[in-house]
């Protein structure tokens, strides 16, 4: 398996700490740096900056919200930033949820499937470097009813630039299949991720004539080390409101893409359950619902015999690359645990 983080470059933190983990992440030997956008500061400034401050890690965007970008624009985007860093760009795209997309952009949500498959075919086109021409059922290029002809860019991209979706639904699994290069995943438990994950992604691939190894399954989760059981029963008490929020505050009132994941993996009870009492005002009482098992499950936290033998059951579910979100306080105590993390990868790399 690679290995690759993800970070978002805003929040509590200061810019130069987020420098300076990214740039001892590629001293430790870090694959990937995937910059995430959410509704912080955007991803492509930073990821330009970070290119500028190292010489070997790829960089992505985890991800680019199809709402918020023309594909054009988005095109010239992935262009410039693969240009710029001598081909260390990887594009990652997403349809996000309702409540970023129309809460906070005033973009409508609707169709986020055929806006996603559209949107990857008008930058492919773009990155081919001819006149820019579609019509499809989201966009039309030129635009029809005016004296607009189809143009093409004046720049080309150097480098291939692999696309990779963060996709989570049935339906958008089966187009990363079909399309992508790669696939951003969450919400991941392995034991379930057969039907609720890989089925449909399969189902894609079939669909595009392609195979499992045409495509990058790259999973994330956060990792940490715990001294023994006692310290570890404190990790996880104190990590279930995190995943209480994913499964009851996340999205919209009635969208919530991260708890019907959850539901499909063999919790769907109790994250109904959860989300209940999260919109109802009583956070605590969805934490309390969360079980020590869905934590374990969905995260790398543990001894270091539990996280090593997780990875491992990770690699032999079908991830090839492992996002790890490293805890800890400080600068050097995440990237402490970064760096146990990333020999524990290549420990399970070199043995069968």
């Amino acid at each position: 398996m690679r290995t690759a983080t993800t970070i978002e470059a805003s929040g509590g933190e200061t810019w130069q700490g987020q420098v300076d983990f990214v740039v001892e992440a590629e001293k430790l030997g870090l694959d990937i740096c995937w910059v995430a956008e959410a509704w912080g500061s955007d991803a492509p400034s930073a990821l330009g900056y970070y290119a500028a401050r190292t010489d070997r890690i790829m960089l992505g965007s985890g991800i680019l919200q199809v709402g918020t970008r023309t594909p054009v624009a988005i095109a010239q985007t992935a262009m410039t930033l693969s240009n710029l860093s001598g081909g260390r760009f990887l594009l990652g795209l997403g349809a996000s949820g309702p409540q970023i997309i129309e809460g906070l952009h005033g973009v409508p949500f609707a169709k986020p499937l055929a806006r996603t498959r559209e949107t990857v075919e008008i930058v492919r086109q773009v990155f081919e470097g001819g006149k820019i021409s579609h019509a499809g059922s989201e966009f039309t290029i030129p635009l029809p009813g005016s004296d607009s002809v189809p143009m093409r860019l004046s720049t080309r991209p150097e480098h291939d630039i692999p696309i990779y979706l963060a996709t989570l639904s049935p339906s958008m699994l089966r187009l990363t299949g079909e399309i992508a290069d790669g696939w951003l995943g969450t919400s991941f438990v392995p034991e379930g991720a057969a039907a609720a994950y890989f089925a449909p992604l399969d189902e894609g691939l079939a669909r595009g004539a392609r195979k499992r190894a045409d495509l990058d399954v790259c999973q994330g989760a956060e990792v940490a080390f715990a001294f023994d059981e006692d310290a570890l029963r404190t990790m996880v008490a104190g990590r279930k409101k995190e995943l209480a929020f994913s499964l009851g505050g996340m999205g919209s009132a009635s969208t919530n893409f991260y708890n019907k994941a959850y539901s499909r993996q063999g919790w769907a009870e109790v994250a109904a359950e959860v989300r209940e009492r999260w919109q109802g005002g009583d956070r605590d009482g969805a934490a309390g619902l969360v079980t020590d098992e869905m934590v374990l499950g969905t995260t790398l936290i543990g001894t270091e015999p539990m996280v090593r033998e997780r990875l491992r059951v990770w690699r032999d579910a079908g991830v090839d690359t492992v996002r790890l979100y490293p805890a800890g306080e400080t600068l050097d105590a995440r990237l402490g645990t970064l760096a146990r993390a990333i020999d524990l990868v290549r420990e399970i790399g070199s043995s069968s």
